[in-house]
């Protein structure tokens, strides 16, 4: 072997030290924040969005596009749950909790819900429109009818009769929405980008 391939081949003195040192920025700049503000891991616990999701399904959630906008109708979201999801349950309020719905009601909306058909009367239809929610396996049964302030959206579950929802403590606030689901990664079957995005039959 040429002797000069040995001398570029051979590492050069503080070389180790180097790539620790990039490695160290590499967690700090890039898989940090990525892991903070960009996406993160989510386990499905309980049955109030079957068929959509089911209890043990894993997901990762995207973060980063409620910086840039605002959650649309149809968003499978997770949030925070406000304090009153805690009052009606029974519990003391909680950090680390998170639920999973998705969105039906957005700020300023007036929904009626009755039969389990849902309703809503805005700007833009002033008249109202029915949404046609074809992912809905069960239906719920309480009829109402919510207006919702400029920072207010209401979510519910896809499986009504059991999820504990805005139907149940009210809508969520802008500011208690973490993301969006954006991939699903187990069980293996049913691996899918956006999973439950239904943008389209709700307009």
């Amino acid at each position: 072997m040429p002797e000069d391939a040995q001398i570029e081949n051979t590492p050069k003195k503080g070389g180790f030290f180097k790539e620790l040192v990039k490695f160290v920025f590499f967690i700090l700049v890039i898989l940090i924040p990525l892991r903070l503000f960009v996406a993160q891991p989510f386990i499905v616990v309980g049955t109030s969005m079957e068929p959509t999701f089911s209890g043990g399904e894993y997901l990762i959630v995207d973060e980063l596009s409620y910086y840039l906008g605002n959650p649309s109708r149809g968003d499978v979201v997770i949030f925070h749950p406000p304090r009153a999801a805690f009052i009606d349950s029974g519990t003391k309020p909680q950090s680390g909790i998170y639920y999973i719905k998705r969105i039906i009601g957005l700020p300023n909306d007036t929904l009626t819900i009755s039969n389990g058909v849902v309703t809503i009367k805005n700007a833009d239809h002033p008249n109202g429109f029915t949404l046609n929610e074809s992912y809905l396996k069960y239906g719920g049964e309480k009829d109402e009818t919510i207006n919702l302030g400029p920072d207010q959206y209401f979510v519910m579950g896809d499986n009504r009769p059991v999820s504990f929802d805005s139907r149940a403590w009210g809508p969520v606030s802008r500011n208690e929405i973490v993301g969006r689901a954006f991939l699903r990664l187990l069980p293996p079957d049913r691996i899918n980008f956006m999973p439950g995005a239904a943008r389209e039959q709700l307009k």
